[in-house]
């Protein structure tokens, strides 16, 4: 009988205990994001680089993704208050038709972003967007930090698993269990942006790059006005 005092102390713990719950999770502020970079054969074709000339898509795309960790890097370190802001970020590419993490998921790392654009040389295989999709969300979906994105360069339609559109809803559906939301960033490089209307009536960002300059600018734009926010910090 001595014994149920003590059990109810500790059953008053574990229920009192406060835990990291899907609601209170979503309530911490920072910023999650995850990059899904696309390495199938086809970014080995040639577009417009900068300079007027022609270089395949993944080099364009490396140079792109480099500048995105500088982008990333400075907005987190250079806060009005002066305290980093808290960022969690990870870089997926396709691997068979899933994904696998490139640069793992976690705290914002801009030298293993920039490591990773300056080695890849060796795109190849298929365009598995939508398990891509999946694999990339899942962190995002359990980061803690209340701004949740998940953000793809890609240059080609799915071509193997299921296709985004019938990835999206699971998705949000997840997220909504999970009491947060998820935004979803699409840039079609060298594709039309058309290929994409179904995910786009589904409420994700759809831009279109035909080349080195415009990748960098609508990067620059999903960055700014729908992930980083600046200008509504600001307000």
């Amino acid at each position: 009988m001595k014994m149920i005092p003590s059990l109810a102390v500790l059953f008053a713990l574990v229920v009192l205990e406060p835990r990291s719950s899907p609601l209170r999770a979503a309530q911490e502020d920072g910023v999650a994001l995850a990059i899904i970079f696309d390495t199938s054969g086809s970014m080995k074709d040639p577009v417009a680089d900068k300079s007027g000339h022609s270089s395949p898509k993944y080099l364009i795309a490396n140079r792109a993704l480099e500048e995105m960790a500088n982008r990333i890097q400075r907005f987190a370190t250079n806060s009005a208050g002066g305290t980093p802001r808290k960022i969690e970020a990870g870089l997926f590419v396709f691997r068979g038709d899933g994904a696998r993490e490139a640069v793992k998921f976690g705290p914002f790392d801009a030298g293993a972003l920039r490591h990773f654009a300056r080695s890849f040389t060796t795109p190849s295989g298929n365009t598995p967007l939508g398990n891509a999709l999946n694999i990339a969300s899942q962190p995002v979906l359990n980061s803690p930090f209340s701004r949740k994105h998940v953000l793809v360069v890609t240059d080609g339609m799915n071509t193997a698993g299921p296709a985004p559109a019938a990835v999206l809803p699971k998705i949000k559906q997840q997220a909504q269990q999970n009491h947060t939301t998820v935004s979803f960033h699409f840039v079609a490089f060298d594709v039309d942006a058309k290929v994409f209307d179904a995910i786009k009536k589904q409420g994700a960002t759809v831009v279109s790059a035909a080349d080195e300059t415009q990748l960098n600018s609508q990067l620059e734009f999903i960055l700014q006005n729908k992930i980083l926010l600046e200008d509504e910090e600001k307000k």
